[in-house]
């Protein structure tokens, strides 16, 4: 022990911060600890809270020794530098030893939240190491430290998650919710406005000459042609929009029917139901980016047929599942017979594209 205590100060700080960072993504895909030990969720709970109290303790602790201000106070000792390094290591290995407790039949979103979490705050005490590294210790520059707090938010954020699997399910349905609503939106202030990239051109600016316009097309700035919708492209648009607003619905009404009808033993139907709507949110944006000018109607022809696929997808998941008492329901119905209508017409407008 008398060689480790000798060594420097920095080098610790460095070797601490290289086994965190080396932590993490053996933490991303780590398997939960086989146990047949009946799982006790309070139990789980308490050690987890606490060991994010734990987490943040020794993050003050660290900055207050290696980031003393003002001045006069003596640099730490490799000794107590080595004494700290060894218990934020600790209190890191324990957080991520709880969470390995959580068994994945307790259901897998609630396990990926609690992970990302967990994952937040070993990389917040990463970024804690490595700014303690890179500003010297007792330097004005120390007061940006205030600013480096992201391992107490995300120690602050997990008595905020969730405390089940259907509690899990209907925060990330949410989230889907609102991704696709704030694509949505965008989309309809575009169109309505007629302008794709919303000034970010000046139109007068390359509407003063012919040479300025070759100019930009030389530097790879869009030119008219390909900063706005022809009237082709604009027929296309509406019912690529209809398939996004299609695509909320559908979202709204499952996380509904979760919110009414998931029980919190179906924890596999749930995760099936998570993970097949997180799927949504992507093939909107890809949709979404594909109407941009220059549009390529083969492009939005293809993503408008996978964001169809994945919302019938969806359907037919929820349907299956115990959240819909009724699989006859009109609105499932309702919703296919739209997106349908949606994908037809754009097969319709993309004809001659595809044909190519």
């Amino acid at each position: 022990m008398a060689g480790v205590a000798a060594v420097p100060t920095r080098e610790q700080l460095q070797h601490l911060a290289a086994e965190l960072r080396l932590l993490l993504p053996r933490v991303r895909v780590g398997e939960a600890q086989e146990t047949a030990e009946e799982f006790q969720w309070d139990a789980f709970w308490r050690r987890l809270n606490e060991a994010a109290v734990k987490v943040s303790g020794e993050a003050t602790t660290l900055t207050a020794v290696f980031a003393r201000l003002p001045a006069p106070s003596p640099a730490p000792s490799p000794q107590e530098t080595q004494r700290i390094c060894e218990q934020v290591h600790a209190a890191i290995k324990a957080i991520v030893a709880v969470y390995y407790s959580l068994p994945k039949d307790q259901g897998i979103t609630l396990r990926k939240l609690v992970r990302s979490s967990v994952l937040d705050i070993m990389d917040g005490m990463a970024q804690l190491v490595e700014v303690l590294l890179t500003t010297p210790a007792q330097s004005p520059e120390n007061n940006d430290l205030i600013s480096c707090n992201s391992v107490w938010v995300a120690c602050e954020q997990v008595p905020r998650i969730p405390t089940d699997n259907k509690a899990a399910a209907l925060l990330m349905l949410t989230k889907s919710v609102d991704f696709v609503k704030d694509a949505h939106e965008e989309m309809e202030q575009a169109v309505e406005e007629c302008d794709p990239y919303r000034g970010l051109l000046n139109d007068s600016e390359e509407d003063n000459s012919d040479n300025h316009s070759n100019e930009d097309d030389a530097l790879g700035f869009p030119s008219n042609r390909d900063s706005y919708w022809s009237e082709e492209d604009q027929e296309l648009i509406v019912p690529c929009l209809a398939l996004v607003k299609a695509s909320k619905a559908c979202l709204k009404k499952i996380r509904l029917l979760v919110a009414e009808n998931g029980k919190k033993d179906q924890v596999a139907q749930l995760d099936d139901i998570v993970d097949i709507c997180d799927e949504i949110s992507p093939s909107v944006d890809d949709l979404a980016l594909s109407i941009y000018p220059p549009v390529c109607q083969l492009t939005v022809r293809l993503n408008s047929a996978k964001l169809v696929s994945v919302l019938k997808k969806a359907l037919e998941i929820t349907k299956a599942s115990h959240v819909t008492s009724q699989p006859e329901d009109s609105w499932i119905l309702l919703l296919i017979n739209a997106i349908d209508h949606c994908m037809n017409r754009v097969k319709e407008l993309t004809q001659s594209a595809a044909e190519l």
